[in-house]
C-alpha cells in the first residue's frame, strides 16, 4: 500500500497488516505524520493524524464511525470527527485534516 506525498508515492506497508475498525501512525518522509484506517467494508483511508484542536498525533487511535454515509474518524481526546474522504470536520466547519491518496497494489 502507498499514499501520495510531495511529487510521488509512499510505500507504507502491506494491507493485510491493517486491522479493519482500527487504524495506524505512519511516519512520513518528511517527518508528518499519517493515519491510515482500514474501515469495515474493506476501504482504506488515509488522512493527516495531528488533531487540530490539541496539536497531539493521535488520530490514528481514533474511532471510526459514518455519518449520512461517510465513513469518519472521531478523536480519542476531545470526540470531534473527521471526514476521511474530505479530512472535513463535521462538528466545525471552519477545521480540516489533510488527505492522502490511498494506492492498494
Amino acid at each position: 500500500m502507498r499514499l501520495a506525498h510531495g511529487d510521488g508515492w509512499f510505500t507504507v506497508c502491506d494491507r493485510g497488516l491493517l486491522t479493519p475498525g482500527r487504524g495506524v501512525s505512519v511516519l512520513l518522509p518528511d517527518g508528518d505524520q499519517a493515519a491510515v484506517f482500514l474501515d469495515r467494508s474493506g476501504r482504506v483511508h488515509a488522512v493527516g493524524n495531528r488533531d487540530p484542536f490539541t496539536g497531539a498525533y493521535v488520530l490514528a487511535r481514533g474511532l471510526l464511525g459514518s455519518a449520512g454515509g461517510r465513513p469518519f474518524v472521531a478523536s480519542p481526546l476531545l470526540k470531534q470527527r473527521f471526514d476521511l474522504a474530505t479530512g472535513a470536520c463535521l462538528d466545525d466547519e471552519d477545521v480540516s485534516v489533510p488527505v492522502f491518496a490511498v494506492r492498494v497494489e
